[in-house]
């Protein structure tokens, strides 16, 4: 079953459910589809059709759902990307992808249209979701039904952002999808008609996804434009929302906030994570703050949806649990340099390279026009995730953090997220990210980036509480640097790469020793 097809079955089970809540607009199925189907015969008229890619940049919005539908209808390919991205990215992305229709709103409209001149992609159509070009469309004859894709064609293609060079297309065909997103409802234990927080962007894998599950399920999704904690905690409260499925950082700054309060989330059942580590104690707080009925780590990618799942956290903090039901996972020997093989399998409690099976159905089959990156990332069948972790005796993985991201200082490899986590237990400290900074005795030497909670945060203090914890002392930071809020991704992701390279602001009054 294609995507469109799905869709239109989710309509014809409850069309009166209200499946949007964008603001003061309030769209119920029959009406969302409605919309759907005149801009999909809209765009039709205009020459999209079956394999094309309509490129989306522009922040989570009600327009940019019925555009994702309507692609869906057209078996044409969504294909959204970051509207914070500069006019050179995107002008890559068009080219990249080939782009036969690029939509923005006024967040992105004037890089985009310098980047349209850039890429100049023959035959590229404009289009505008703030006034003529987005309500002629809305005037179209609908299409009556999808056109049927088969399920091996591709529906979707994120752009993973990377840590170095061009962002990469990943492919997603409707059958990979559709197994992802039945697989988020068995593992999360999503239920029919719950409501479904919408502040993951849309050019994520975690978007995508949510939106999706919520569709399939006559759920009803509520959008945020972007991530505010004071605006999610009125938005919970409100909409009585379930279900939150969030990065880390989101829910750190949820907690922190002035205006928090355990009453004002007493809707919420759902709780679940993925994108980056949670210390243990932020999964604490999450547990005692919203007290679940579920609360989940959710390891997985946009190249292979699902890797692995925990919903135990209470009693293993920190645990990415075992691999999901489409999914078998290893631990090998971690290298670099891609040289390691699948059949490299390390010892229970040995840290090493995370490799997902490609055998999956959720999985991708191969970037966009990357062969050297399919060579680098699958190799005998496996994709290596360039994650760190190890296996207990349990048989459950934990996360170490990425190749990319280990300090090795005197020869010995340091992982940064196990300092983070003793930091963490620092009522002296907010947030902590640690880093591996070049040193001409040791190589690298461990620094620790400190988003302090409260003045009396010194680096001699945070150095007695690594002392008085289970830290090893060669991996005590050497170095501490007070900052006033950590970079972060549009999805909410620490960019560890900004702190490496110094693009950051010293916070006044603090005596950092960098």
């Amino acid at each position: 079953m294609d995507l469109g097809t799905a869709f239109d079955a989710a309509v014809a089970r409850d069309p009166a459910a209200l499946a949007i809540v964008d603001g003061e607009k309030r769209k119920t199925f029959s009406e969302w589809q409605d919309d759907i189907r005149r801009v999909a015969g809209g765009l039709s008229v205009r020459g999209l059709g079956r394999g094309d890619h309509v490129v989306v940049i522009m922040p989570n919005r009600y327009k940019m759902t019925v555009l994702y539908w309507a692609c869906q209808m057209l078996a044409a390919i969504f294909t959204p990307f970051n509207w914070r991205a500069t006019k050179d990215e995107i002008s890559y992305v068009l080219t990249d992808a080939e782009a036969k229709v690029v939509a923005f709103d006024a967040a992105s409209r004037e890089a985009v249209i310098a980047a349209a001149d850039l890429a100049g992609v023959e035959a590229m159509m404009l289009l505008s979701v703030e006034g003529g070009d987005y309500d002629d469309l809305l005037t179209s004859a609908p299409v009556r039904w999808p056109v049927g894709a088969a399920e091996t064609e591709i529906c979707l293609m994120l752009y993973t952002s990377g840590t170095t060079g061009r962002p990469k297309g990943v492919p997603r065909s409707h059958r990979a999808e559709r197994i992802a997103a039945a697989s988020v409802i068995a593992h999360l234990r999503y239920q029919f008609g719950e409501s479904q927080l919408g502040v993951m962007p849309l050019f994520h894998t975690m978007g995508i996804r949510i939106l999706l599950c919520s569709a399939l399920l006559n759920g009803t999704f509520v959008n945020m434009r972007g991530f505010d904690a004071g605006q999610v905690l009125d938005l919970i409260e409100r909409e009585n929302i379930e279900s939150i499925f969030l990065v880390p950082t989101m829910f750190h700054d949820m907690l922190s906030h002035a205006d928090f309060e355990p009453d004002r989330c007493q809707s919420v059942r759902n709780v679940a994570y993925a994108g980056m580590s949670m210390t243990a104690s932020l999964e604490r707080r999450c547990a005692n703050a919203f007290n679940p009925e579920i609360f989940a780590n959710y390891y997985g990618s946009s190249e292979i949806f699902t890797f692995t799942i925990c919903d135990h956290l209470d009693s293993k903090p920190g645990c990415a649990g075992r691999a999901g039901i489409n999914q078998v996972m290893r631990v090998v020997r971690a290298d670099a340099d891609g040289r390691a093989m699948p059949d490299e399998i390390l010892v229970v409690g040995e840290i090493g390279e995370v490799i997902a099976t490609m055998a999956s159905p959720e999985a991708f089959t191969g970037y966009w026009k990357r062969p050297d990156a399919d060579d680098k990332a699958i190799r005998g069948g496996w994709y290596f995730t360039g994650d760190l972790g190890y296996v207990d005796q349990d048989g459950e993985l934990f996360l170490c953090g990425r190749i990319d991201d280990m300090i090795i200082s005197g020869g010995e490899n340091i992982h940064p997220e196990e300092i983070e986590d003793v930091l963490a237990e620092c009522d002296l400290v907010a947030q902590a990210a640690v880093v591996g900074l070049p040193d001409e005795r040791w190589g690298q030497k461990v620094v620790a980036f400190i988003e302090p909670a409260g003045a009396r945060a010194t680096p001699e203090a945070l150095d007695a509480h690594c002392r008085a914890s289970t830290l090893a002392r060669f991996k005590r930071p050497r170095s501490y640097v007070f900052i006033d809020r950590f970079p972060k991704s549009a999805a909410g992701k620490l960019l560890r790469r900004f702190l490496r390279d110094g693009d950051y602001d010293i916070l006044p009054g603090f005596d950092s020793t960098l």
